[in-house]
């Protein structure tokens, strides 16, 4: 069951920017799809148009091959979760799972048996009981995933759904989510402004910016190959260096990397160099790509199992560089130590970009 989004805008105020522009993009049947982009890009804005729950300016949504664009809420077969769990606070957490169904006049043995289907899947058999006061977040978040998928959805929604729990917690309900989906199958477009959480639990992303569509594809697509200097520059934790061509190389002060072929002789290029791409070094490594420039240790920053250091270029610009734990204390530096940086891979874009 797929869906596709065609043509989206969407404008809160008559002749003001709009909040979502010309959006297109198709999510997988049986797949998870993620917005994922900045607060602000029109992430949820999008999730309300294809649920129903705002109308769009122009464009339109079809769900499983059906223009779903007028249609209400109630019949689009769409289960919603959002951050803040939307659960009755009146109501036990068994009630809460069958309120979809009640409101369907599904008979009470037909409600009493999806109950307890729901709550085997979501693995709180024992609390069905308690109220959501009760609960712990995660516990609370999966009582809503439950009543979710209780009235069995063609698609469900999930907007930010676990941005309000502390960060163990969200790590498990993303494993979780994982697993649920697994068993469900259902067809699944999840809003979120967390790379981690997108790139581990999605098949499909969509990158957004100020409205648009800047990306999509497969996580490892937009990973390894961000389509623009944006993609490039929210995905991944880049640092961003810029510079021009010279002799067929990009050369960004002590950095240097290979040009795209594209390039010609003095034009301006931007690099993006991730973290953990570059390799230090107390000698040049001889191969010619740093150019045999040193660079200055600016700060260091012990984290868990590797080491932050930023370093500073001759030219003033500054590079930050994650370095594993046991490979820090064997290269001994301190800072204020000049080192050699090794350039292993970089995404450079020809033109001088505002980001």
């Amino acid at each position: 069951m797929s869906v596709i989004v065609e043509k989206l805008t969407k404008r809160f105020t008559a002749g003001g920017s709009p909040a979502v522009a010309d959006v297109s993009f198709e999510a997988p049947t049986g797949a998870i799809t993620t917005l994922l982009g900045p607060s602000g890009a029109g992430k949820s804005t999008i999730l309300r148009l294809i649920a129903g729950l705002e109308t769009s300016d122009t464009g339109r949504v079809l769900i499983d091959g059906t223009d779903c664009t007028e249609l209400p809420v109630q019949q689009r077969g769409i289960g919603v979760v959002f951050q803040s769990y939307a659960l009755f606070r009146h109501m036990t957490v068994r009630e809460n799972i069958a309120f979809g169904l009640s409101v369907r006049r599904q008979s009470k043995a037909e409600v009493e048996a999806r109950v307890d289907e729901m709550l085997r899947l979501v693995q709180l058999e024992e609390l069905g009981q308690r109220t959501p006061a009760q609960l712990s977040g995660g516990q609370r978040q999966r009582v809503a995933f439950a009543r979710a998928l209780a009235i069995r959805p063609r698609l469900l929604l999930l907007d930010e759904p676990f941005g309000a729990l502390d960060t163990r917690v969200r790590v498990e309900l993303r494993e979780w989510l994982h697993e649920l989906h697994t068993l469900t199958g259902v067809t699944t477009l999840l809003v979120t402004h967390d790379q981690e959480e997108a790139l581990e639990i999605s098949q499909h992303v969509v990158i957004m910016s100020e409205g648009r569509v800047a990306q999509a594809g497969a996580p490892a697509d937009i990973y390894d190959r961000p389509a623009t200097p944006f993609v490039a520059s929210f995905v991944g934790g880049n640092s961003m260096l810029k510079g021009q061509v010279r002799e067929g190389r990009a050369e960004m002060g002590a950095l240097i990397v290979a040009a795209p072929q594209s390039a010609r002789e003095g034009q301006a290029v931007q690099a993006f160099v991730r973290p953990h791409d570059i390799k230090l070094a107390k000698k040049p490594a001889g191969n010619g790509l740093n150019g045999n420039a040193a660079v200055r240790v600016e700060r260091l920053k012990s984290v868990g199992g590797y080491v932050k250091v930023l370093l500073k270029l001759p030219n003033g610009d500054t590079v930050a560089v994650e370095v594993p734990r046991g490979e820090f204390e064997e290269l001994g530096v301190v800072e204020g130590d000049s080192v050699h940086a090794d350039v292993r891979s970089a995404r450079v874009f020809v033109g001088d970009f505002s980001i």
